[in-house]
């Protein structure tokens, strides 16, 4: 069987567990706590850190990987947009800034108290170039690549909520109008509330 080491919180896991659902590829999901993190987990990655899948007789702990691997098994809608070679690069263009630049910042912006060396609203507005961003993206459209999800909705997805959550109020009123009804739309959607239900 298929197993999922995970947090339901963790972003990273979160993006993971999604991928995996709508692929249907039957997978246990073991919920981890980062506190006591079990040695299982960890005989099989010594990262230490969610999500780690163990399916095939392989070990998979990078959360990009796993949301591949379980495309790979089945894609119905076409997340990978298999036959558009440019959304593929935007695709990848995209995760890469979320994850090597706007997770930075939004660290720093959630957890402002760890980072003095300047005020919360700075780390706010260096996050805020990458929503501009994807708010620009949804111009005309429901989704950022295409008429429908792509890898990249739901690798961003998770990130994106975080730092609308550190400040809801001052979201709710940011100019980032396409960006707050795509936000919405998945946290009512039945795969988001499906991998969030306890």
């Amino acid at each position: 069987m298929n197993t999922l080491y995970s947090f339901r919180r963790c972003p990273y896991a979160m993006r993971a567990r999604m991928a995996l659902r709508y692929s249907g590829v039957p997978v246990n999901i073991v919920e981890v706590s980062l506190k006591a993190k079990p040695a299982e987990m960890l005989a099989l990655s010594s990262k230490g850190t969610v999500p780690v899948l163990s399916a095939d007789g392989r070990v998979i702990d990078e959360s990009l990987a796993i949301m591949q691997w379980a495309l790979a098994q089945n894609d119905p809608q076409d997340w990978l947009l298999k036959d558009d070679p440019a959304g593929q690069a935007r695709i990848a263009a995209l995760i890469e800034s979320n994850d090597q630049t706007f997770k930075v910042h939004l660290n720093r912006y959630k957890y402002a108290e760890r980072y003095p060396e300047q005020p919360m609203e700075v780390y706010r507005a260096d996050g805020e170039v990458f929503l501009r961003q994807l708010d620009e993206l949804l111009e005309g459209r429901d989704y950022l690549l295409a008429a429908h999800p792509s890898l990249a909705d739901i690798a961003l997805m998770p990130f994106v909520r975080q730092f609308a959550h550190v400040d809801r109020e001052w979201f709710a009123q940011t100019p980032y109008v396409r960006l707050q009804g795509w936000l919405q739309r998945f946290l009512e959607s039945d795969l988001f509330t499906g991998v969030m239900k306890k």
